[in-house]
């Protein structure tokens, strides 16, 4: 059974920084892409970041120079770092095995001014 758990949202004041995990089962996790997607309420859910399987990463611009992706192959899990986080950031953020119907439940991030 794949399992997908995202951890690590709060509260957080603008200028702040979080750490979500998204900690897996189930899968080989070293053979999948990772996506950090974000939903904001009433806007469609967007990709902020993904980490290919060596290690590469691509980022949405608004996230640029603020947020790193980054993976543990090892304990089947997978980061982002978010620092100088602003009240735009407030999401609920999932992450999804690239190209599978698998994603966590998400965790709610909140950025406040």
């Amino acid at each position: 059974q794949v399992q997908l758990v995202e951890s690590g949202g709060g509260l957080v004041q603008a200028g702040g920084s979080l750490k979500l995990s998204c900690t897996t089962s189930g899968i080989t996790f070293r053979r999948y892409f990772i996506g950090w997607y974000r939903q904001a309420p009433g806007k469609q859910r967007e990709l902020v970041a993904n980490i290919l399987t060596n290690g590469y990463t691509n980022y949405l611009e608004s996230v640029k120079g603020r947020f790193t992706a980054s993976r543990d192959n090892d304990n089947q899990a997978a980061y982002l770092q978010m620092n100088n986080l602003n009240p735009e950031d407030t999401a609920v953020y999932y992450c999804n095995l690239a190209g599978t119907p698998y994603w966590g439940q998400g965790t709610q991030v909140t950025v406040s001014s």
